[in-house]
């Protein structure tokens, strides 16, 4: 929530090569490096409420003073097609404002999630830092937090460099911190429908018949036992919604909160540690060490948030095709790759590479799973 969105370079990648012994439960040891790059610096500026993006922001301010009056924008944290992230200060404390702009009804559903997230917070208190709620409004999608101090675990989705292993240990302690958490019966739902996402993702081709069966089994077998019962979840932990500070790490971004199979949050963590298989491998030791029944639910997560993250980026090369073409007279421009925070280009063509044969290495475990069963 916090931290700008920023695309990466990449140079050639080489020759991907398996390596001996690494088993059939996603245990990438010695894997080689495939990409690497430098991340570029967080975007930030002073505010420009000139043109058509001028109005946009002025909206937004309004939006935050009809809540909180006090609040005095300095600068655009983030901006993309979905949101604006405006930091500013309340009296005293320096504040985050965050603003829907696509009011479409996926979005604006996700969002009043989150603002029900921190105000669940304020009444009971998970076992992680989080920011304060100040002010909220969910009908014009509005919310403020206090800004918590300390530097992102990671500037973009998919970090191109290995990140250091105590910033792992850190996210990696605080994830497991929270889904330990059993808040009140009632106070989050289940955002993802498992049965409904493998049944739509089939209708889509994304899995294959084999797919759909295997993973109906694993799931078959997790109704059926205590797995079935489900898990607290940030439901996007990546290293960019985690502060790091001397004070512990800070989770942010809580749209997608909630119950889901054990699991997803080491899964969605995985998914992007593409560059640090020795961080994927203590998060798969992780993840399977409670048994096979952990093993099957993070390996049905793995499955879903991998090809989350293929239909997202294959998405993104389709809409910068289309963004090549001039605009409609009078039509506003297109959110670009680099303005989503999503690479672009040969950047593109790299990670989806990656991210397939991280699919491929996912549904050979599965099979692998499912013939233990």
């Amino acid at each position: 929530m916090y931290t700008a969105s920023s695309s990466v370079s990449a140079p050639p990648r080489s020759t991907r090569t398996v390596a001996p012994g690494s088993g059939p439960y996603l245990d990438p040891t010695n894997a080689p490096r495939r990409w690497a790059g430098a991340v570029k610096q967080p975007l930030s500026g002073r505010l420009d409420l000139s043109g058509p993006q001028g109005a946009q922001l002025r909206m937004a301010i309004a939006s935050v003073h009809r809540i909180c009056p006090e609040f005095n924008p300095v600068q655009v944290l983030r901006r993309s097609g979905r949101s604006v992230l405006l930091v500013g200060s309340t009296g005293r404390t320096t504040a985050v404002a965050k603003c829907l702009l696509d009011h479409s009804p996926v979005w604006t559903e996700r969002f009043r999630h989150e603002i029900a997230a921190y105000r669940a917070f304020v009444r009971h208190r998970p076992p992680v830092r989080v920011p304060r709620l100040i002010a909220a409004d969910p009908d014009n999608c509005t919310l403020v937090v206090e800004r918590m101090p300390g530097r992102a675990a990671a500037l973009a989705r998919h970090p191109v460099e290995a990140p250091p292993r105590a910033d792992v240990r850190a996210a990696l302690g605080a994830i497991a911190r929270l889904n330990t958490w059993r808040p009140p019966a009632g106070m989050f739902d289940a955002p993802l429908d498992y049965a409904a996402r493998i049944a739509r993702y089939h209708e889509l081709g994304l899995f294959t018949d084999r797919d759909l069966g295997d993973l109906q089994k694993l799931l078959h077998g997790l109704a059926a036992g205590r797995q079935g019962a489900g898990q607290f979840c940030h439901g996007d932990a990546l290293l960019s919604n985690i502060l790091l500070s001397p004070a512990g790490p800070v989770l942010v971004d809580w749209e997608h909160a909630g119950w889901y199979l054990p699991g997803y949050d080491l899964a969605t963590l995985w998914s992007v540690l593409g560059d640090a298989p020795v961080a994927r491998r203590q998060i798969s030791q992780l993840a399977q060490a409670p048994g096979p029944a952990a093993r099957d639910a993070f390996l049905v997560n793995l499955m879903l948030v991998l090809t989350r993250e293929i239909r997202m980026y294959e998405t993104a090369v389709q809409r910068a095709m289309r963004d090549t073409q001039p605009p409609a007279p009078g039509a506003a421009p297109a959110a670009s790759c680099a303005q989503s925070g999503l690479p672009t280009g040969e950047e593109q063509r790299l990670l989806l590479r990656r991210l397939h044969d991280d699919c491929a290495m996912a549904r050979r475990a599965v099979r692998a799973a499912v013939g233990t069963r």
